[in-house]
């Protein structure tokens, strides 16, 4: 073998052998510590911004109530048929959208949870409740009830029907009360429960 390539030969293998690879060559990590910024965000303190109340939180509106949320008026065990609401809490519940006119997210909303049991228009008659003997929500009862009432069951659920704050959250709870309103003025109109 010629002399010029295995001096070319002995030469890179004294640069890249292991050891000296690994040990003498800085890697990217060592590179970091030259940008002063890059060196004080891996020394940093971790930030918790929900365990300390100095860190401003800032959500997007309706998203996380941030004044105590709605307060509980629910009774019972959830896992027991026997849970529900106290009633004369519900009553006091105002509704914030009381007067405005149904929106299509409350129709959404009543198509995809209520109406498997009380039907498309109310009465009651969904394949679920047919079975099950779902009230007609077009029923004077059910027209008697205040929208906080109706709130609490959408919430609370009680007696058979179950639960439903899980699924339908704050604000959407009045929609649904507004669309069935709505479906029981157009109901009353027609002249029929």
């Amino acid at each position: 073998m010629p002399r010029k390539p295995l001096r070319l030969v002995l030469l890179l293998l004294s640069l890249t052998g292991c050891d000296r690879y690994y040990n003498d060559v800085p890697g990217p990590d060592d590179l970091m510590h030259i940008i002063p910024w890059f060196d004080a965000m891996i020394k940093q303190p971790s930030v918790r911004p929900c365990v300390r109340g100095d860190v401003p939180r800032y959500t997007v509106a309706g998203s996380v109530p941030i004044t105590g949320g709605v307060p509980e008026w629910g009774i019972g065990d959830p896992m027991n048929l026997a849970y529900g609401f106290d009633p004369a809490a519900a009553d006091k519940v105002v509704n914030p959208l009381a007067g405005q006119p149904a929106t299509e997210t409350g129709d959404t909303l009543f198509h995809t949870y209520c109406s498997v049991c009380h039907g498309q228009a109310g009465a009651g008659n969904g394949l679920v409740g047919v079975k099950l003997g779902a009230p007609s929500l077009l029923a004077d009862k059910a027209r008697g009830y205040t929208d906080g009432y109706l709130y609490s069951m959408i919430r609370y659920g009680r007696g058979v029907m179950p639960l439903y704050g899980d699924k339908i959250r704050g604000t959407d709870r009045w929609l649904v009360v507004n669309y069935l309103r709505q479906l029981q003025g157009a109901a009353a109109t027609a002249g029929g429960n």
